[in-house]
């Protein structure tokens, strides 16, 4: 990272590394839950499901290079080892080991959740403090707000056509 980079934050640098580098880990580990998610997944709606768990997954993948690249900048390394991300986790992995689709939604409602609630602080922790992570996670935030009310609406459907029969 350059040096007047790095001088513009006003955090521990370290600290706020140690930050990103948790939320890298629970990006992959969304991905992956989105995307096995998809794979496995079984019920009413499928479909539409699926569809919405593949798009989430890409997004989260998204933000894991959004996070790498201000990792690398800040003079940091991300995550290297997919071990690793078990162990640095914010939010932690739940396998899809009921694939039906009311509760892989139900599953990933919560973990989105948590993201929210990760990334509030970070936007709070980065305000007036360092403009460039504040922005990054700022939209990670917007995305994973988003995602909560997609899956919302999802499950509301799916309980409205239930009620139906």
């Amino acid at each position: 990272m350059g040096k007047r980079g790095r001088e513009i934050v006003k955090l521990d640098v370290d600290e706020l590394l140690e930050l990103l580098n948790k939320a890298f880990a629970d990006e992959w580990l969304a991905y992956y839950q989105y995307w096995i998610g998809a794979k496995v997944a079984v019920g009413p709606m499928r479909g539409a499901v699926v569809a919405e768990l593949i798009e989430h997954a890409m997004e989260e993948l998204k933000h894991a290079g959004m996070l790498t690249e201000r990792i690398i900048q800040l003079g940091g390394t991300p995550l290297l080892k997919p071990s690793d991300w078990d162990k640095h986790t914010n939010c932690g992995y739940e396998a899809p080991s009921d694939p039906s689709v009311k509760k892989l939604i139900e599953q990933n409602i919560e973990a989105e959740r948590c993201a929210i609630d990760v990334y509030n602080k970070l936007v709070e922790m980065t305000k007036d403090k360092d403009p460039i992570t504040y922005h990054i996670v700022l939209e990670i935030l917007e995305d994973e707000v988003e995602h909560e009310e997609d899956l919302q609406a999802l499950h509301e459907d799916m309980m409205a056509t239930k009620s139906m029969f």
